[in-house]
């Protein structure tokens, strides 16, 4: 068997704190260039270009012709624009709405061992609110990076991870970082319960009612239908909170507004805008994120009982 077996003793609330940061930069660092692709597609066509779009006449169809555009246009380091904050995030992000899940749910559970939908819901939600309150002015900083073209005839609205977080604060005020948070709290909660709890059920399921065992080819199975379920129903919010963040100054009087003028001017589909992407970042994320999750739980398990003195 490929891979660490489940240890004996259950892992520590910080081991699955770090593991789940940890775990979620890896998962970045490998699909990063979809995530980005999907930013591109959801920000293009909006109305009212916001200044990292207006002198881009650069129009993107499908995953792989949004990647090759960029690459063919603005290189292929492009493609991990913003990646510093991206990793960043999933270290303050991560860490709080993956790793620190199973211990509220616990709470919800009062100790229990059997979970029912609703603690699963409730830890999802109240896990995925707390990650965004950490790490909102990382997410806004990334998305900002992503839609930002590094072609000759644009010019760069950020020179670097920190110029972007001091101008954004400088000519947005400080609720500038924080801006996008009610849609990204709602977006993290429906993102949390559908990616966790899907994960959580579909993991129970395998085990109890297939010959399948806690090792890999479960953890593949159970990240790919989180992956799936999770880029069905959080598509038109995740759209809504990319175009928020990315707006100029005034363009959108609220989160409402931006969702009411989407749905006026582009109609329905734009909500499913960058759907495939989406999907294969989703989908890819949560596997390479999950598996190397739970190894790197088991491992730091099984390396903290071994330097433990006899």
């Amino acid at each position: 068997m490929v891979g660490f077996k489940p240890a004996d003793v259950p892992p520590t609330a910080a081991v699955k704190f770090v593991g789940a940061g940890t775990a979620a930069c890896i998962a970045d660092l490998l699909t990063f260039p979809l995530d980005t692709a999907k930013v591109r597609l959801q920000i293009q066509g909006e109305a009212g270009k916001t200044a990292a779009c207006k002198t881009s006449a650069v129009k993107y169809r499908g995953v792989l012709g949004t990647i090759t555009t960029m690459v063919r246009t603005e290189g292929p380091r492009s493609l991990y624009s913003g990646l510093v904050a991206g990793l960043q995030r999933q270290m303050s992000f991560a860490s709080v709405r993956i790793g620190l899940y199973d211990s509220v749910k616990q709470i919800y559970t009062k100790g229990s061992d059997h979970a029912g939908i609703g603690s699963r819901l409730m830890a999802g939600c109240t896990t995925g609110a707390l990650a965004v309150a950490v790490a909102q002015p990382t997410d806004v900083v990334k998305v900002r990076f992503q839609a930002q073209a590094r072609s000759s005839g644009n010019v760069k609205r950020y020179s670097s991870t920190l110029n972007a977080y001091s101008t954004i604060a400088k000519e947005e005020g400080f609720a500038g970082l924080w801006k996008g948070t009610a849609p990204n709290i709602a977006r993290n909660a429906i993102v949390n319960c559908s990616e966790l709890v899907t994960y959580d059920f579909i993991k129970d399921l395998l085990l109890h009612s297939t010959p399948m065992t806690d090792t890999l080819p479960c953890h593949v199975v159970s990240a790919f239908g989180a992956g799936l379920v999770t880029t069905v129903i959080a598509s038109p919010v995740d759209v809504v909170k990319t175009r928020y963040m990315n707006s100029a100054l005034g363009q959108y009087g609220s989160v409402l507004n931006c969702a009411v003028t989407m749905m006026s001017k582009e109609g329905p589909r734009a909500f499913y805008k960058g759907f495939m992407p989406s999907f294969l970042r989703l989908g890819s994320w949560n596997i390479v994120m999950f598996v190397t999750y739970e190894q790197l739980k088991r491992a730091m398990m099984t390396v903290n009982l071994n330097c433990k003195p006899l």
